[in-house]
């Protein structure tokens, strides 16, 4: 992990990689978690995180659901959804000016029970239907872009 200063450069200059987990139980609804932190804060969104220099894809799909939802989960088990872009206008660290921007991988992958919250990106888990994520006014719209074509 980069230093808090070396990451807001490297958001400031750079976009990030990421992996977005679409978690799906055997009902067909969908894991979001309640975002504690920036971007997407106060929102409804599916767990993910940033890819690590040198980390390789089966290596960080592994320690994202490792470490935001205590899983063990390889990215053999999981389909690529496909590849999108999400624009933030805020940052991780509240600094003015600075937006984010990802590429994401998003990867579906069905699991049979609610998971733990292992760290503190996410205040809360809920399972959602398809129906209820686009009811639902505090999902994040990049998250709803994962369903609108499937």
């Amino acid at each position: 992990m980069l230093p808090a200063a070396d990451w807001l450069a490297v958001v400031r200059n750079a976009p990030l990689v990421s992996i977005d987990l679409i978690l799906v139980d055997p009902a067909e609804r969908i894991l979001l978690g309640w975002r504690n932190n920036e971007p997407a804060r106060n929102t409804w969104f599916v767990p993910g995180g940033a890819i690590r220099k040198s980390e390789r894809l089966d290596d960080a799909f592994r320690r994202i659901a490792q470490t935001e939802l205590g899983l063990q989960l390889e990215r053999r088990q999981a389909q690529l959804l496909g590849v999108y872009e999400h624009f933030y206008d805020s940052n991780f660290a509240g600094a003015t000016d600075v937006g984010t921007h990802y590429v994401v991988m998003a990867y579906r992958c069905a699991i049979s029970q609610m998971p733990t919250l292992a760290d503190a990106q996410h205040h809360e888990l809920r399972w959602f239907s398809r129906d209820e994520l686009f009811a639902e006014p505090a999902v994040h719209a990049n998250t709803r872009a994962y369903f609108v074509a499937s």
